[in-house]
């Protein structure tokens, strides 16, 4: 008896009860050892067809041990594999070339060697078990993500499908109280919601407006709430998705309005969202969808885009154009001067400018050609 328990075999037991049954286990394996003779491989197989058929029954691993040893005895004494490179590889790799050369069977090899061999075997056993055991918690974890991200993708089809279904036909009226997780305080509106968008924003009065572009996969109800946090992992149901939603700029204004509308998406590797808006990086895309539609939820309007542009989030001490503050213009010098920055920056020429006091829209997604870039597209309204 040791201070940490009783020990068979190179095996630990805890309780008395353990350790007697591993005792009884040791005594068949030397009975049987003695019954056969496994350096002869004739009843080495023998020993192990009748293991393996389960004649011989065991208590504890001790009696797993010993089949385990007898089956790789018999493999070796087919065929014996390269061993593990341990502090007798050169003696194990000699040995072995040598037991090739000459056609040696696992039985003529000495009791040391075979012990190291088998001692290898065991090794590489425990690599292969750990090796399928990491591969599959790998499986597991990339098919979990997937599944989760196919999750979100489907749920945000199904619910921007019902939304937009919602605006077209202006059916499936609800008498629910909407929701108003961090939507603005109440104030007088003295516009009028669109009959098109009521039904939708009695179901959330965040809704400020829709975006559309043509014969591309943008076409999404736009949210406000009074951050610019909220939505980027809510959907408009007020679910957490990792999609977000599409939503204007808190400091934008749609009453007055605000010069420049600025609205913002993720960039979904699915295409969802504004996952496609640097498709417009080609001047023949832009030139095939050169109009963005962007409603508010009082009025509609048709936008032409002037300029397309890679920028990003700088310092607040940066002195430079930061395109996601430019809202409104105090003067005409500010505004012509911001124009100025926006066409040095556009990736071509679209033969669009804009006059002080026009009505912007400005649409932006994270671009991965920098740290904390994003791509940029500034429209003006000509409807």
């Amino acid at each position: 008896m040791t201070t940490g328990g009783w020990n068979v075999a190179g095996r630990q037991f805890r309780t008395r009860s353990d350790y007697e049954a591993a005792c009884r286990d040791n005594k068949k394996i030397e009975k049987l050892k003695q019954s056969y003779n496994l350096e002869d491989s004739n009843r080495l197989r023998e020993l192990n067809e009748e293991l393996q058929s389960g004649k011989y029954s065991f208590e504890t691993m001790v009696g797993e041990d010993f089949i385990y040893e007898i089956e790789q005895m018999t493999k070796l004494a087919k065929d014996i594999p390269a061993g593990k490179k341990t502090k007798k590889k050169h003696a194990v790799q000699k040995t072995e070339k040598q037991g090739r050369k000459k056609g040696k069977n696992f039985d003529e090899y000495d009791k040391n060697m075979q012990v190291e061999i088998l001692w290898q075997l065991r090794q590489r056993e425990k690599r292969r078990k750990w090796i399928i055991i990491l591969c599959s918690l790998l499986a597991v974890t990339c098919f979990g993500y997937y599944g989760i991200y196919y999750y979100f993708v489907e749920r945000t089809t199904d619910t921007y499908k019902e939304w937009a279904e919602l605006k077209v036909t202006g059916s499936s009226a609800t008498s629910e109280k909407p929701k108003q997780n961090y939507s603005f305080e109440e104030e007088v509106v003295e516009k009028e919601v669109l009959d098109e968008y009521k039904i939708l924003y009695n179901k959330n009065r965040s809704l400020i407006g829709w975006v559309k572009i043509d014969d591309t996969i943008i076409d999404y109800p736009v949210m406000q709430t009074e951050n610019n946090t909220y939505y980027l992992d809510h959907n408009v149901e007020q679910e957490y998705d990792k999609n977000g939603s599409i939503f204007l700029d808190k400091d934008c204004d749609v009453l007055k309005p605000s010069m420049n509308l600025i609205v913002y998406g993720h960039h979904m590797k699915s295409g969802k969202m504004f996952g496609g808006l640097d498709k417009y990086s080609q001047k023949s895309y832009y030139e095939e969808h050169p109009v963005i539609r962007f409603d508010t939820i009082y009025e509609k309007g048709l936008y032409a885009i002037m300029y397309v542009f890679r920028s990003r989030v700088y310092n607040e001490d940066e002195i430079v154009f930061k395109y996601y503050q430019f809202i409104e213009a105090n003067s005409a010098e500010e505004f012509y001067s911001n124009m100025e920055e926006m066409s040095e920056l556009s990736l071509y020429d679209t033969g669009i400018t804009a006059q002080y006091g026009d009505q912007l829209l400005t649409l932006s997604t994270c671009d991965s050609s920098e740290p904390e870039g994003r791509f940029v597209i500034v429209a003006r309204k000509i409807n």
